[in-house]
C-alpha cells in the first residue's frame, strides 16, 4: 500500500539541495498543531527538544494502520497481516537506508531508554566482568546512566564519569585520562538535551576503541537536527526516539553492529524472538528478531517509516541550516536581557538555549509565559548531575526545529521581559 505523498504546498516549501532557508511558513502548515491558540494566544511551541510536533503524513500513515492495515506482523497468511507485515518491514528497510545500515542491524525499541537498557542488560551482563570500567560524562541524560549503574552492580564493573568544562565542552583531557585497557563501554551523548554541545563523536569513538572499549551514543537529539551515518561514525551501538524526529511516541531504535547483536542474548523472551520452543529448550530467532519480543508498536514503526520520509524530503542539511540561523538569533536575544545567565556556550552547539534568570526560579518563568502561549521547559532535564556540575537546580530551555521562526524568538523574549516587570526586576 502506498505511503500518503506531501501535498503540492510543503513540496513546494521544500528547496531544491543545497537551497535554504526552508520556506518555514508552508512547512507549519504540515502541522496543525502549530496554528492552535493556547490561553487566548498563538501558540510558541519551544519545547521540541523534549518531543517534535507531528507533521500530518505521520498522522495519516498512524491512522491507516488502524483504518485499513490493523493486524498482527509476521504471524497470519491472511491479507490485512500480509499488507501490514509488508509496510512494517518497509519501514525497517527506510531506518537502515537512511543510517547506512544493513536491516538486520535495526532494532525496533519503544526509545532510546529501552535502547540503552537492551545493551545494558545484555551485551552488558554477558560482557562485563569485576574491575570492568564504563565511561559516560556529567551531561548524559539519566537514560544513560541509571542503565549503566544497575548493570555495574550486577556485573562488579565501575561506572567513571567524564567531566564537562564550563562552556558545555567535553573534557577531552578528562576523557583521555579515564580511558584505559579496563574500559569496556562508553556511552555518550552524541548532542545534550541540556546544553546543546554536540560531542566530537568520531574522535571519541576512534580513541575507545584503541582501547578495545565499545561505543554507544544516545541519539536522540542528533537525529532531529543533523545527519547521521552509524558506519561513518564506527561506533557499536546507536539509539533513537522517533517522537523526537516527528514521529509518534513509543517507538525507536537500536542500531547495533551485526556481529556483536548475533553474539548478544536476548533480553525478553516471548513471542516472535523464538525459533522452536520444547518445554525442555527454546532457540532464537535470527537478527533482529531476536530482539523483538511480543507484538510490536505496528502503528508506531507505521508512523516512524513516515517522519523518515518526511526528514529525507526536507533534508537533514537544510533543517541544521535552519536551526542554526534561529539558534544564533535566540542566543543574541536572549543574552540581552539582564541578569539572564546562558548554561552551555560550546562552539557549534545545536538548537537548544538553556538558562536562569536572577530571582526567578524556572519553573515560575515557564508557568508564567505559558499565559502569553509560549511553551518551554522547565527543571532538571532528567540530567541532575549536569545541574550540580553548574551548581543550579534547574534550568528554563527553549529547544527549537525547524519549523520554528524568528518572530517566535521575539515572542519568547517579550513574555520573559513580562515575567521580569511582574517580578520588580525592570
Amino acid at each position: 500500500m502506498n505511503e500518503k505523498t506531501l501535498d503540492s504546498q510543503t513540496q513546494s516549501s521544500i528547496p531544491a539541495s543545497g537551497a535554504c532557508p526552508l520556506d518555514v511558513d508552508a512547512l507549519r502548515a504540515e502541522f496543525s498543531a502549530l496554528g492552535q491558540l493556547v490561553n487566548g494566544k498563538p501558540l510558541v511551541y519551544l519545547d521540541s527538544g523534549a518531543t517534535s510536533q507531528k507533521p500530518q503524513s505521520v498522522v495519516d500513515a498512524i491512522n491507516s494502520f488502524y483504518l485499513e492495515d490493523c493486524a498482527n506482523v509476521h504471524r497470519a497468511a491472511h491479507t490485512l497481516s500480509a499488507r501490514a507485515t509488508v509496510r512494517y518491514e518497509e519501514a525497517r528497510a527506510k531506518v537502515a537506508r537512511f543510517f547506512g545500515a544493513d536491516e538486520k542491524e535495526v532494532i525496533f525499541v519503544r526509545g532510546t531508554t529501552e535502547g540503552i537498557n537492551l545493551v545494558a542488560q545484555s551485551w552488558g551482563r554477558s560482557e562485563l566482568k569485576p574491575g570492568d570500567e564504563i565511561l559516560i560524562s556529567e551531561m548524559e541524560h539519566h537514560s544513560n546512566i541509571v542503565p549503566w549503574q544497575i548493570v555495574a552492580e550486577q556485573t562488579g564493573a565501575v561506572v567513571k564519569a567524564v567531566a564537562v568544562l564550563d562552556d558545555g565542552q567535553l573534557d577531552l583531557e578528562s576523557f583521555e585520562s579515564l580511558l584505559n585497557p579496563r574500559t569496556k563501554m562508553v556511552a555518550l551523548i552524541h548532542i545534550s538535551n541540556v546544553l546543546g554541545t554536540v560531542l566530537p563523536v568520531r574522535e571519541i569513538i576512534k580513541k575507545a576503541h584503541a582501547v578495545g572499549a565499545k561505543v554507544l551514543l544516545d541519539g536522540a537529539q542528533a537525529v532531529p537536527h543533523m545527519r547521521v551515518d552509524w558506519k561513518a561514525l564506527d561506533c557499536d551501538f546507536y539509539t533513537f526516539s522517533a517522537h523526537k524526529a516527528f514521529g509518534p511516541t513509543g517507538i525507536g531504535v537500536l542500531y547495533g553492529r551485526r556481529e556483536l547483536l548475533e553474539a548478544m542474548p536476548p533480553w525478553q523472551g516471548g513471542g516472535d524472538m523464538i525459533d522452536n520452543v520444547t518445554i525442555a529448550k527454546t532457540t532464537w530467532n535470527d537478527l533482529p528478531y531476536k530482539f523483538e519480543a511480543g507484538t510490536p508498536n505496528i502503528a508506531g514503526v507505521f508512523g516512524l517509516g513516515a517522519a523518515i520520509d518526511f526528514i529525507e524530503r526536507v533534508g537533514p542539511e537544510n533543517i541544521a541550516a535552519a536551526e542554526e540561523d534561529l539558534l544564533a538569533y535566540a542566543d543574541k536575544r536572549l543574552c540581552e536581557i539582564p541578569g539572564l545567565r546562558m548554561i552551555g556556550q560550546a562552539p557549534g552547539k545545536a538548537s537548544v538555549c538553556s538558562f536562569v534568570i536572577d530571582d526567578i526560579h524556572a519553573h515560575d518563568l515557564a508557568t508564567i509565559i505559558d499565559k502569553e502561549g509560549v511553551a518551554i521547559r522547565a527543571g532538571h532535564h532528567c540530567a541532575q548531575p549536569l545541574m550540580e556540575r553548574f551548581g543550579v537546580s534547574a534550568t528554563a530551555r527553549a529547544s527549537f526545529a525547524f519549523y520554528n521562526t524568528k518572530d517566535e524568538i521575539d515572542v519568547l523574549i517579550n513574555a520573559i521581559n513580562k515575567c521580569r516587570r511582574l517580578f520588580g526586576l525592570s
